[in-house]
């Protein structure tokens, strides 16, 4: 048993999404959120950089005793997991996959579209995968570009967010896309828009971020990580912007509930 938090990293407010689902699946589980805020967003930083970022926040989450850290963000998974597991090789390091695996298999149409970063749509781990599982297959790749910026900004359910999801999603749509891959941890708290957006038109949206969770559930129990049965969790947030930003993690993180 072992009562010390879970580490959930992102650049900004997205890895909440993937928080959401562990907190979901380990109620009984202490969690630590860095949202970097500062540096956010990732999605078009040099991979180097994104590396560096990535590694000061582990670094802080190892240092503060998490048990397990979680990078919910895609961008940092792409950019910098394989330096991160060997760097911290004692700790357990969740990163985000790809779903283009559970869309290929799932489609009918033989067409998936992929929405995600610049940096993620560029990294090996989406290129394997898409490799892997999309022969005969018709993967369609789209950068959400304004998607973050967005969510960080508070206006997902603004005209500005709808038309941004209409110019990404609706040529995926005319070309036959009948799974819709969510690329990035910010672009769940965009899921009411997208529904509007794919409504009628039999369309799959995939979100990654129940399968993280049922990963980390996986890796406690393989590694006898688990908290006591007793134990009151504790919600922890860090940033590296200022105080307002860490309340609005806080807060988002609790309505998220």
């Amino acid at each position: 048993m072992n009562n010390a938090p879970i580490g959930v990293y992102d650049s900004g407010l997205g890895g909440l999404t993937v928080w959401r689902e562990i907190r979901r699946a380990l109620p009984g589980e202490s969690l630590l959120y860095l949202g970097d805020g500062k540096n956010c967003p990732y999605g078009s930083r040099p991979r180097e950089e994104i590396r560096r970022l990535a590694d000061e926040a582990v670094g802080r989450l190892v240092a503060a005793g998490c048990k397990l850290v979680v990078v919910a963000c895609n961008t940092a998974t792409a950019a910098a997991i394989d330096f991160l597991r060997g760097k911290y090789a004692g700790v357990p390091i969740v990163g985000m996959e790809p779903a283009v695996k559970p869309a290929c298999l799932a489609t009918r149409s033989r067409v998936v579209g992929v929405l995600a970063t610049e940096r993620s749509l560029d990294g090996d781990l989406f290129r394997r995968t898409a490799a892997r599982y999309g022969e005969g297959i018709e993967v369609l790749t789209v950068p959400g570009r304004g998607f973050v910026e967005l969510v960080e900004g508070d206006r997902e359910s603004t005209p500005e967010a709808e038309a941004c999801v209409r110019a990404a999603v609706e040529p995926m749509l005319e070309r036959g896309a009948d799974q819709i891959v969510l690329g990035c941890t910010h672009y769940p708290f965009l899921l009411p828009v997208l529904e509007r957006v794919v409504a009628g038109r039999g369309v799959t949206i995939v979100d990654p971020s129940p399968a993280v969770a049922r990963r980390v559930v996986q890796l406690l129990d393989r590694d006898g990580l688990r908290a006591e049965a007793e134990h009151r969790p504790d919600f922890g947030f860090l940033t590296f912007a200022d105080e307002a930003y860490r309340r609005r993690l806080e807060q988002k993180a609790l309505e998220s509930l």
